[in-house]
């Protein structure tokens, strides 16, 4: 029988062990997490769990007596310190632990603001993790005043979950709009009208110089040379693979743990799954921050741990909820160069195209554009682009 050790409880950590345990293993399992919560969902963290909408056990992914019902030693709040793959162990403080097979889920770490522009300053906060949120739901007053520095998808969650709460928001991107990184113009054009509609400050093409204070954050001096007095401050600007495990263990790190499309690392008997991990895709190598990449991902690995031979064939898809929008996004736009929009009174959605191949959608409050841009995509099939302009045509003709 052999030891099978993951490194990392998040919702990678949690499905691969679920899918070994379904697949029928009876190997010995040992689930390491440096949260002291179980494995639970992010993504509502920075929604309804901020807004108060969800108390914290309907967060987990499943509640503690299932990990002791299904043999699953579940080793909370301690850090892994070291690996040595030569040995197969693990090191656990003073403590050593043999493994036969190591699999990294350790996820990813949020990007903080640099301490020489005041990032280590009391009220600067970001939102990643349970104790993050719960360490800042204090701040949410009514009138405060936050800054929110960032305009991607975390950065705009969290000034709509503000905004609802009555506070007044800031928020400054650098870069020449918000969402610049991940979406078409239109998209950013769509969001930053609703939240200006929602009371928000949107500032672009502006950043941080430096937030005033002594022990706590009182303002913010901004690149445009303007000064707002603030109460607390959100960064949302990113996050970065967490590979030093990996990196210690020996293996080879490309924009994350680089894997082969079956989930293994370049040392044997380490594999890797979620954030942390990059994988062959198409003609290039891609890593995925989403929940459905961590899921499929790491239940591929529990599949060639017990001998399946399985190889990932990623379908990217991606959502965000914004105040009463739900925006949906299937595919990935990389190397696009036009955008076909279709318009709907309640909803509208983005094709992307590169030339005439259809690469991705976002449809905003609009599951049927999504789900039929979906199937499309994965089946590798491009509308004509009039035919997706012209809202005469059912959709569902396409597939």
């Amino acid at each position: 029988m052999k030891h099978v050790v993951v490194v990392g409880a998040g919702q990678a950590g949690f499905s691969f062990v679920s899918k070994l345990r379904n697949l029928g293993s009876e190997d010995t399992i040992t689930l390491i997490g440096s949260e002291s919560a179980p494995p639970y969902q992010r993504p509502p963290l920075s929604k309804k769990y901020l807004l108060g909408e969800m108390d914290i056990e309907r967060l987990y992914l499943r509640p503690l007596s299932f990990y002791k019902d299904q043999n699953i030693n579940l080793r909370l709040n301690i850090e892994v310190t070291s690996v040595n793959s030569a040995e197969k162990t693990i090191s656990v403080g003073d403590e050593i632990i043999n493994y036969d097979e190591l699999v990294f889920t350790t996820g990813s770490i949020p990007n903080y603001l640099p301490a020489k522009l005041g990032g280590n300053l009391n009220g600067v906060y970001v939102v990643r993790n349970l104790s993050d949120v719960d360490s800042i739901v204090s701040e949410f007053i009514e009138k405060r005043h936050v800054l929110i520095i960032g305009g991607g998808y975390i950065g705009l969650e969290a000034a709509a979950v503000a905004s609802k709460l009555g506070l007044q928001v800031t928020l400054v991107e650098m870069g020449e709009r918000i969402l610049q990184r991940v979406a078409c113009s239109e998209t950013s054009d769509y969001f930053r009208v609703l939240h200006k509609d929602h009371g928000v400050n949107i500032l672009e093409n502006v950043g941080v110089k430096q937030l005033i204070g002594n022990d706590r954050v009182e303002g913010v001096e901004l690149t445009d040379g303007s000064n707002i007095d603030v109460d607390f401050v959100i960064a949302g600007i990113g996050i970065t693979p967490s590979t030093k495990l990996a990196e210690i263990a020996g293996c080879e790190i490309d924009n994350g743990i680089k894997t082969d499309s079956k989930g293994s690392t370049s040392v044997k008997s380490i594999w890797a799954a979620g954030d942390c991990a990059s994988f062959p895709y198409k003609d290039t190598r891609i890593r995925l921050e989403s929940v459905p990449n961590a899921i499929e991902q790491a239940e591929l690995v529990a599949e060639n741990i017990m001998h399946i031979n399985n190889e990932y064939v990623a379908k990217p898809w991606f959502w965000s909820d914004q105040f009463d929008v739900k925006l949906q996004i299937a595919g990935l736009n990389s190397g696009f160069n036009d955008v076909v929009t279709r318009k709907l009174p309640t909803s509208v959605s983005f094709w992307y195209y590169k030339d005439h191949q259809l690469l991705a959608v976002d449809a905003m409050n609009d599951p049927r554009a999504y789900m039929i841009g979906k199937r499309l995509i994965e089946a590798g099939r491009s509308p004509s682009k009039d035919l997706i302009e012209d809202i005469a045509v059912d959709l569902k003709s396409l597939l």
